[in-house]
């Protein structure tokens, strides 16, 4: 769209490459950029060193020092309380009731584009802008989430959440573009974290040791349980339903004859369901919350392909959206782990139909004909 001079575009900025480029790029557009960085959590509240995660003291000078060097204002935003609360606190349950969440979408979800849609305002600013790799287009009088030019750094799969009102006010300037070239240009314009390391696993649990932050955050111990068989009978002894997800296997402390995977979790019986790979395959699942982007009413029946973990390929299912809003979906194929409290996402092409939470899992409502009963 033609830029006027209200184009005025709130930059989140991690003291990452991918932030610093987009601000760069969108001042070259010819937007008035004003950068910022969301103080998330205190590291150590997370129980990590200030040093090992985001929210340190070197993001912010390294996203300051961009923001100095392109000569737009630059703020710190303390969104601890809501971070805290709509992220880890939603992690944190997700895992006390058997779930495996992604709490990277309930941050943009909640954080970036809910909160600070709401300081964009006040700063008199008409777009959010971020370094995700992802595109929005505008067709038929409708907004669309597209794919990343580049499929290894696509992150559309984590924004399937936006809506209309906010794919209309906000900016990817990278969707075009592939990490090095990305580098590259930081590395033109002098940038200090041209070369800086992508951020890995979840910010707020750096060492992965999921168990061990949801019994600091809760100041909680979880107490053993039984692993069983599908049967209900019992193989061993787990140590809280919290270091568990489905289609583990490392981690179990059970010798047996053959592999063993956990294949579901049991919160109420404090229980852990094991059993073997080809346990693990079902062609079916629910998904609640779905959003839906390209359309406001979808079909009654359609097909797409869907993804059911970030970095799992797309496959071809049949899509059954439900009169409670939530959504069925039969896959051609036996699906590997699909796990609730994952996100579910549709695609046509390199369109994204919408998301949502999964929710149930299991072939039971698929008939022979891979249709729904």
């Amino acid at each position: 769209m033609p830029i006027v001079m209200s184009d005025k575009a709130l930059v989140a900025m991690s003291g990452g490459v991918d932030s610093s480029v987009a601000a760069y790029l969108l001042c070259q557009q010819g937007y008035d950029c004003v950068g910022v960085t969301m103080k998330l959590f205190h590291n150590e509240d997370a129980g990590v060193n200030r040093a090992k995660s985001c929210c340190s003291l070197d993001d912010v000078e390294d996203a300051r020092s961009v923001a100095h060097r392109l000569g737009i204002p630059y703020y710190v935003f303390n969104f601890t309380a809501d971070f805290k609360e709509q992220v880890m606190r939603r992690f944190v349950s997700a895992y006390e009731h058997g779930l495996t969440p992604n709490p990277c979408i309930d941050c943009n979800r909640y954080l970036k584009f809910d909160r600070l849609y709401h300081r964009a305002e006040v700063l008199g600013c008409r777009y959010v802008a971020t370094g995700h790799y992802a595109r929005i287009e505008r067709q038929d009088g409708r907004w669309l989430l597209k794919k990343a030019a580049d499929p290894g750094k696509d992150q559309s799969y984590v924004l399937y959440s936006l809506t209309q009102q906010q794919l209309a006010h906000t900016l990817f300037p990278l969707g075009g573009l592939n990490k090095e070239q990305t580098r590259q240009i930081a590395a033109g314009q002098g940038f200090y974290n041209a070369d800086k390391p992508d951020s890995q696993d979840i910010c707020f649990v750096p060492d992965g040791d999921y168990a061990a932050f949801i019994r600091r955050f809760t100041g909680r111990d979880y107490p053993e349980g039984d692993f069983t068989d599908a049967q209900g009978r019992v193989l061993g002894r787990h140590r809280g339903i919290i270091g568990y997800t489905v289609g583990q296997r490392k981690g179990l402390g059970l010798a047996a004859g053959a592999p063993l995977y956990v294949q579901a979790i049991c919160p109420e019986e404090n229980r852990v369901v094991l059993g073997s790979d080809a346990d693990l395959y079902s062609c079916g699942l629910e998904a609640e919350g779905f959003n839906w982007i390209a359309f406001d009413c979808p079909p009654a029946q359609l097909r797409a392909r869907a993804k059911v973990r970030y970095r799992q390929p797309e496959q071809w299912a049949t899509v059954y959206p439900q009169a409670d809003g939530r959504v069925r979906i039969a896959f051609d194929q036996p699906q590997r782990a699909i796990t609730c409290g994952q996100a579910v996402v549709l695609y046509d092409g390199d369109t994204v139909l919408g998301g949502g939470v999964i929710c149930r899992t299991g072939d039971d409502w698929i008939s022979d004909r891979g249709e729904q009963v």
